[in-house]
């Protein structure tokens, strides 16, 4: 019997681009299908000109494609950055919104010089530092702010200022208060949403939303009430794409306010790039491996330009990059198309862009809201363990009542707490013992001690440099806890490893484990007093 063939790995550079043109000019195509409305809904939705997430694609296709560690990966605004720039704009901007953008453009670059420099200096492991459900909880909090900020501008309603809390009490108001033609092309958008992929069509839902939307907006005159009312309809750009660069402005560089909304760019942008370009690399069917380093630093480098002339931040983003692979692309070629058809498309058809209703964008972003807290999450997270679910919840409602980083640093803390109450000495905490010997023709990975979220990058870079093939034992018979975080990252490394022709198991009984999930935390027989 023939064993299958490996596919060949396409070529890159410029022989990529010759040999795989064609695939990945349709994908890039597709991909720009659904880009252009979501970056501009992302910058509406962020305090920014609506041209500013248009602006981070193109540099994110054209620029950072070019230089970046990954090959599947497409970069631009997203859903994800919205609550940290709304907050750096309004806090910045103290009621003056184009102030407000300004000095937040200065923040982004000083935060994505942070991003360069942490992967100049290879920092990107540092991602494995938060707990796994500290991360689905910032994500899913942001997804909930989302949905709370964006439901006025599906029923047609501007809010008052306020709070968080404000805004989310206001919206039986703007229930009471709806516009029925922007709510009937809200419901119709949402309607596409949840019947479209049942149909299986190649055409991208966010295109079709989008289409009903500009229908109804003219079937509607939309674009006259604007014109009377000044009410924020429709999308407005310049017809000349240049007069929609801005400056930064840095005269608040040596406030508290301006280095709270560094601090937030920079940990958001950085932890979702990373998140996310592992993801992809898992859909990847070639199965190469980005430089999360490199692409950490490419990133960095294109969000400075970005924030130079305008645009919002860039990540890598996974809902594009899954469509990018889906649609055969084969190289980063295709984010390059992606971008370049978004510049020509801005510079020759700007009336198309303006006709698109607030109220169709508002909904594509809802329903991105929403994946991120979805009810399947909450359960998700609580089959993993109770423990699991309180820092899930804590790190919600740190977010929620604070702010984004408050919420992290809570999750974290309560999970170190945890972790103390439960036996770990502190000077376990930060630093893990473990131990790789051979074994005949096996490595075994010997652990003492606890091995947890804050302490096991050393076990994870250990582990990335074990050659490929070997039979690797992880023997836990003399370790003590063993964190949900761990137990997920063997869980993935075992299972790329084993797709390489390698095998992984495990020795060891666990005294208790903290549910009846695979992956759940779990004591072993040893004590880690030594």
């Amino acid at each position: 019997m023939n064993k299958p063939s490996v596919p060949t790995l396409p070529k890159i550079g410029l022989a990529g681009l010759k040999e795989n043109w064609r695939s990945d000019l349709s994908a890039g195509f597709l991909v720009f299908l659904i880009a252009l409305p979501l970056c501009l809904g992302v910058s509406i939705a962020s305090g920014f000109p609506p041209s500013a997430g248009i602006i981070s694609a193109i540099i994110g296709g054209l620029l950072v494609s070019r230089i970046n560690g990954s090959f599947l990966t497409i970069n631009g605004p997203a859903a994800g950055l919205i609550v940290v720039i709304l907050a750096a704009v309004q806090a910045l901007g103290e009621g003056d919104a184009m102030a407000g953008y300004r000095y937040t453009l200065a923040a982004i670059v000083v935060a994505s010089c942070l991003q360069v420099m942490m992967g100049v200096l290879k920092m990107g492991r540092f991602s494995a530092f938060f707990p796994a459900s500290v991360v689905h909880g910032m994500l899913a909090a942001i997804g909930i702010i989302v949905i709370a900020t964006q439901s006025h501008v599906l029923l047609g309603v501007t809010p008052e200022p306020g709070s968080l809390v404000s805004v989310i009490l206001q919206i039986p108001h703007s229930l009471l208060n709806l516009k029925p033609e922007i709510a009937l092309i809200s419901i119709l958008g949402l309607l596409v949403l949840a019947v479209w992929p049942l149909i299986g069509s190649r055409i991208p839902a966010a295109v079709l939303v989008v289409l009903v939307g500009m229908i109804f907006a003219w079937h509607f005159g939309l674009a006259q009430k604007t014109a009377v009312s000044g009410g924020p309809f429709l999308v407005t750009i310049a017809d000349n794409f240049a007069a929609d660069f801005y400056f930064p402005d840095f005269s608040k560089l040596f406030s508290i306010a301006f280095w709270e909304a560094v601090l937030s760019i920079s940990l958001v942008g950085s932890l979702e790039t990373l998140l996310s370009a592992a993801a992809v690399d898992k859909l990847d069917p070639y199965q190469r491996s980005s430089d999360f380093n490199r692409d950490l630093t490419a990133v960095g480098i294109g969000n400075i330009v970005a924030g130079l002339i305008g645009g919002l931040p860039m990540i890598a983003e996974i809902v594009r990059s899954s469509e990018n692979i889906n649609g055969g692309a084969k190289t980063a070629w295709s984010n390059g198309f992606h971008g370049l058809l978004l510049l020509l498309f801005v510079l020759l058809f700007p009336g198309f862009i303006n006709s698109i209703p607030l109220a169709a964008l508002a909904v594509l972003l809802v329903y991105a809201g929403y994946r991120l807290a979805s009810p399947k999450t909450f359960f998700k997270v609580l089959n993993i363990g109770k423990e699991q679910f309180f820092l899930f919840i804590i790190t919600i409602i740190g977010v929620l009542a604070v702010d984004l980083l408050a919420g992290v640093a809570l999750g974290i803390l309560a999970k170190l707490a945890i972790n103390r109450l439960r036996g770990v000495w502190f000077n376990n905490l930060f630093k893990i013992h473990f131990t790789i010997r051979q074994d005949g023709p096996a490595l075994v990975v010997k652990l003492l001690g606890s091995a947890l979220f804050s302490n096991f990058l050393p076990l994870k870079k250990a582990l990335t440099e074990l050659e490929s093939g070997k039979t690797i034992i992880f023997d836990f018979t003399d370790g003590y806890l063993i964190d949900h975080t761990v137990m997920e990252f063997i869980d993935e490394f075992s299972r790329s490893y084993e797709a390489q022709g390698g095998h992984c198991q495990m020795v060891g009984k666990a005294l208790e484990t903290f549910s009846d999930h695979a992956l759940a935390a779990r004591l072993m027989t040893a004590d880690d007093r030594r």
